[in-house]
Order: structure tokens, then C-alpha cells, then sequence
């Protein structure tokens, strides 16, 4: 029996070393990114001041009249626009051109167009992928290799999960022995302080790493994720609702109109995001925010209404989805610890920069076993010639 438990830990101690070994690495590299990407709007507006507006006495422009100074300066880009509404005052308006012709090739790299809400001044231009906080997501979230980097990331997020479990395997106490598996033993020698920091951080830390990376496996391959959920229970198709063309010549309805129309449905909810028609039959998208949801950036409230008569085609209330649209609806917010307001995101932080911390931990404390088992090999060999 003990031989068989000392195989055992000696043949996961060996999947947790060369785990650690392959892709400690690039795990490392994907928790430091991902620590950025929980405040990547502030650090996007640190990185560049001219973003953020300042006090201002002059109320705000309407959304029309943002969306007209938007096609005003790309007269060009006929398709509809996603407008992200800024949550403090102090932000810009931020609207989204998707598959522009420039980057039509790439697999995400919108145009981003930032207006001042208060003067209707385009202040900025820019492509996904070519500023600092856009780089840095893509290289967590597909290694910059499109749909290639998300297979290849959600393997390594499965290998990580192996690599958690037989750490937890290895880590787990005797009875009696709890007290010390989770303290920093003090006044130790240098090789029980790396040994102890390699643990530590790891246990305070494994559950969040056990939702981040299994999230993340998810949110990388929705494609075959989602079926899985389903299976459970039902998930609903994104829907396209057309708007019915007039028979006459017709106008179509303002951005303000769409908003209005929208609240009157969900007349305590925020405002995040207006989505305009694509093309004629196209409809508007009212994003909002209800109270209860878990991401304040990305809400699911929406209402589709036709760009002509202002009907309302289609309502999503999240108060109403099945379990499995739930649990899609978690993930991005627990992925980001957007889920938890500030305490969770600073978590996610947290979380993310052990990862390095267990990386540089586990090389050194695998060196020490190396230079302790080569100074024993040369003494056993004289050992063995004297005999």
C-alpha cells in the first residue's frame, strides 16, 4: 500500500513538473496580460490622456447628433456602427465600424472612432490591434494567431487544469499537518521559503485560477463549447430581426427615437450600447443595463426595433433566460471579476500575477532538487568504484 501511494505521488509529482516545465511559460504570459486586461479601459485612457474629456458645463450632444459627426469624418463606412455610451462623464463616445476594408482579412480588428460627447469632435481613429490594451488582448486571448491561438489556448487551459489538480494532490496535508500546508514557514533556509511561496500562492489562489481557467476554455471555443451547454439546457440562436421595408418613402427613426422607444420597455435600466442598421432591412440595437446584472459593461437586456416604423421586433430580458444563456452570460464577468465589482476584478488581478509567481518558484525549487541529487550521484559512484 505505501509502495502504491508513493508511485502514485511520485507519477503526479512528474505530470506537475514537466506541465509546469512546457507551459509555465507561456501561462505566466497569459496571467500578466490578463491582470492588464481587468482595468483595460483605464489603462487604455493612462496611455492616452487625449481620451479623457474633463469637467465640462456644456450638456451633451444627442446621439444623433454624435453618429452624424462619426459618418461626417468616414463617410465611407456605410454599414451600421456599435456606439459604446461612456458610464462616467469624464469618458469619450466610443464607436465600433466592424470588418472596415482595411483589416477585413483579420479575424477581429474593428475601427474604433472616439467623439467628445459634449463639442462633437472626433478626437481619435484607430484599428483594433494596433494600440498598447488591443495587443495585449489579443495576445492573451489568441496568442495573435486567430481562431489558431484560441485552439491552441484552450488546450493549454486544459492542461492547466491538469497541472491545478495534481498540484492539489501533491499539496494536500496529512491530518494534523493543515497548519503548516498553508503558512510560510518562518526562519526557514532558502530552499523552504521557495518551496513554501510555490504553495501558498498557489492554494489562496486555486479557485480563482480553477473559474479563470475554466472560463476561459469556454470563452476561447464557443463553437464547441456551447453545444456541450446545450445538451443541458437550451441555448437561444442570436437573433437578426429585419425591419419590415415601408411602401412609401419613408424616414428612418433618429438614434434618440430607438433609445426612447427602448426605455419604455425597461424604464429603469442604463444605457451601454446602440447598435444602428446594417443595411435596409437591418434594425436598431438598444443595449441596456437592468439592476441584478453581473456585467456592467456587457449587459443582455436588449431590444431590436425597426428603423422605420419603430415597432419593437424583438425583446431580451435576462430576468428570463434558461440556465444554460445564464451560465454563458457569467462567464465573460467572472473571467474579467467584473462579476464582483471592484473586489472581484482586483482578484482577477491578483490571480493572475501568481502565475509568473508559481512559474519562477517551481523552476527554482526543481533547480535545488537537481544540484541536490547531482551532489549526491558523484559521492554513491566513488561508493560503488570502492566497491
Amino acid at each position: 500500500m505505501v509502495a502504491r501511494t508513493k508511485n502514485s505521488r511520485q507519477w503526479w509529482l512528474t505530470i506537475h513538473l514537466y506541465l509546469g516545465l512546457s507551459l509555465g511559460l507561456l501561462v505566466a504570459m497569459v496571467g500578466i496580460t490578463g491582470s492588464l486586461l481587468v482595468f483595460y479601459v483605464e489603462l487604455d485612457e493612462f496611455l492616452n490622456p487625449d481620451l479623457v474629456v474633463g469637467e465640462s458645463s456644456t450638456p451633451r450632444l444627442s446621439y444623433q447628433q454624435l453618429f452624424d459627426a462619426i459618418r461626417q469624418s468616414e463617410p465611407q463606412r456605410q454599414r451600421g456602427w456599435r456606439l459604446e455610451i461612456p458610464q462616467n462623464p469624464e469618458r469619450m463616445l466610443t464607436a465600433r465600424y466592424y470588418k472596415p476594408q482595411e483589416t477585413e482579412h483579420m479575424g477581429f480588428a474593428p475601427l474604433l472612432v472616439s467623439v467628445n460627447p459634449y463639442s462633437g469632435e472626433v478626437v481619435k481613429k484607430r484599428f483594433w490591434g494596433d494600440f498598447a490594451m488591443t495587443w495585449i488582448y489579443d495576445l492573451h486571448y489568441t496568442l495573435l494567431l486567430a481562431h489558431t491561438g484560441k485552439i491552441i489556448m484552450s488546450i493549454v487551459g486544459g492542461l492547466l487544469l491538469l497541472s491545478l489538480l495534481s498540484g492539489v494532490y501533491l499539496w494536500w496535508p496529512r491530518p494534523g499537518k493543515w497548519s503548516g500546508a498553508l503558512t510560510i514557514k518562518p526562519k526557514s533556509s532558502r530552499q523552504r521559503f521557495i518551496y513554501d511561496l510555490h504553495k501558498v500562492s498557489g492554494v489562496y489562489g486555486l479557485v480563482v485560477m480553477l473559474v479563470l481557467t475554466f472560463s476561459g476554455i469556454f470563452l476561447e471555443i464557443p463553437e464547441y463549447a456551447n453545444p456541450i451547454i446545450g445538451f443541458f439546457s437550451p441555448l437561444e440562436e442570436p437573433p437578426k430581426p429585419q425591419s419590415l421595408p415601408p411602401l412609401a418613402t419613408k424616414s428612418i427613426i433618429s438614434i434618440d427615437q430607438a433609445v426612447s422607444i427602448a426605455q419604455t420597455v425597461f424604464p429603469e435600466a442604463e444605457l451601454r450600447w446602440i447598435e444602428t442598421p446594417h443595411d435596409a432591412q437591418g434594425s436598431f440595437r438598444i443595449n441596456l443595463l437592468q439592476a441584478g446584472e453581473v456585467s456592467r459593461r456587457f449587459p443582455k437586456t436588449n431590444v431590436w426595433i425597426d428603423q422605420y416604423s419603430g415597432d419593437i421586433l424583438k425583446v431580451h430580458n435576462p430576468i428570463e433566460f434558461s440556465a444554460g444563456d445564464t451560465f454563458v452570460h457569467w462567464l465573460h464577468p467572472l473571467h474579467s471579476g467584473e462579476a464582483f465589482d471592484m473586489p472581484g476584478r482586483l482578484l482577477v488581478l491578483l490571480t493572475g500575477l501568481s502565475c509568473p509567481l508559481l512559474f519562477v518558484t517551481g523552476v527554482m525549487r526543481w533547480q535545488q532538487k537537481r544540484q541536490a541529487q547531482s551532489r549526491r550521484i558523484p559521492s554513491n559512484g566513488k561508493n560503488r568504484s570502492a566497491c
